[in-house]
């Protein structure tokens, strides 16, 4: 299973219910990487998209605390145990796990692979992923040139799990 992120220097990936940068190319990453696949996100998290409508040319699949929340176009799931029997129906490498902060922190033992932006820049934010550089469990495996965006930097990194 993947997850999929943008992050700042002190893993900061959101503010006030928003990301904290928009990067045209790493939105065409995200597109690119997860268009015709799962997508994995919170409520909160689709509260975010145009209209509060799930991805197009995607399976959205919304974990929601609360067990009546619906949304056309989407499955929904109420509990992590509901979501990991949905995801059987589905090949691993084609699940992505989208955010926000608390469905990556209840999915990260469950992904194997991580794609990260990293944006060199230190913002305000609410909410943070986990460090992967300081969790002996990931390594990277693939680090993009620095990229620049206006005054922005950034790269793409990919993490993976370190293999008992």
């Amino acid at each position: 299973m993947n997850l999929i992120v943008s992050a700042d220097e002190n893993w900061a990936i959101g503010n006030k219910n928003q990301l904290l940068v928009r990067i045209p190319n790493d939105m065409k990453q995200f597109r690119n990487m997860t268009t015709g696949k799962v997508v994995v996100l919170g409520r909160k998290t689709l509260e975010t998209f145009p209209q509060g409508q799930p991805l197009k040319d995607r399976t959205n699949i919304i974990l929601s605390g609360s067990p009546g929340f619906q949304v056309k176009g989407a499955v929904t799931v109420s509990s992590v145990e509901k979501l990991l029997e949905e995801l059987k129906k589905y090949p691993d490498e084609d699940i992505f796990i989208i955010g926000g902060e608390s469905v990556y922190r209840q999915m990260l033992p469950y992904c194997n692979t991580a794609h990260v932006t990293k944006v060199d820049h230190a913002y305000e934010a609410d909410s943070y992923f986990t460090d992967l550089d300081r969790d002996p469990e990931w390594e990277i495996t693939a680090d993009s040139d620095e990229q620049v965006y206006f005054d922005i930097t950034y790269r793409f990194v990919k993490y993976e799990r370190v293999k008992k």
